[in-house]
């Protein structure tokens, strides 16, 4: 916990594809964990990044500013870019920002827009690993897609409930902090005030 003469501590560490958002892994068979990368002691996540889904987590060793970026009750925007499976049409987009029900009841609208193109290389795509499965028969499409929740797999749901499944989900903003062009398994501290918490 930070002190009064030490300020907390920020970090912005873009995850790549494949790794826990956490620094053991107690499975069976071991994945990749936090633990690699380097990441000063006393950092948590703040929130949390699926296993196969990509981009930013922010980490910090200040549980209040932790819990002010991942509490439900500040509904604090998270921004994706989505690769899904199809073409997306204006009657799909609408449902996304209008909310749409899924099994643990209807979202919080959301912000959703088709891109015209995939997203400039920076901050992303970057060359995944593995790479997408792609279908020759079947077209693909990003989305850039913002939520206010924290649901299980939500932005994965949302899409295929829409009838768009994700093939790749890549996270560029939490809260008001971007991606901001960090490469896949490197990260930024920044020394943010407790006050701000």
């Amino acid at each position: 916990m930070p002190s009064a003469e030490r300020p907390t501590v920020l970090i912005a560490f873009n995850k790549p594809y494949g790794v826990l958002c956490q620094f053991t892994d107690r499975g069976d068979a071991p994945r990749r964990t936090l633990a690699e990368f380097g990441l000063p002691p006393g950092v948590y996540p703040a929130g949390r990044l699926d296993f196969d889904s990509e981009g930013l987590l922010l980490l910090t060793d200040d549980g209040t500013l932790a819990h002010r970026l991942t509490d439900p009750r500040h509904k604090q925007w998270k921004t994706y870019l989505a690769q899904v499976e199809g073409t997306p049409g204006e009657e799909q987009l609408q449902a996304l920002r209008d909310g749409v029900l899924l099994n643990d009841g209807v979202t919080l609208p959301a912000r959703a827009r088709l891109l015209d193109a995939a997203p400039p290389a920076s901050p992303v795509p970057w060359p995944r690993d593995p790479p997408v499965r792609f279908r020759k028969t079947v077209p693909d499409a990003w989305l850039e897609l913002s939520i206010r929740e924290g649901r299980n797999r939500q932005v994965r749901r949302m899409t295929a409930a829409v009838g768009l499944p994700t093939l790749r989900l890549v996270r560029i903003a939490v809260a008001g902090y971007a991606l901001d062009g960090l490469a896949p398994g490197e990260w930024t501290a920044s020394a943010a005030p407790a006050s701000t918490a």
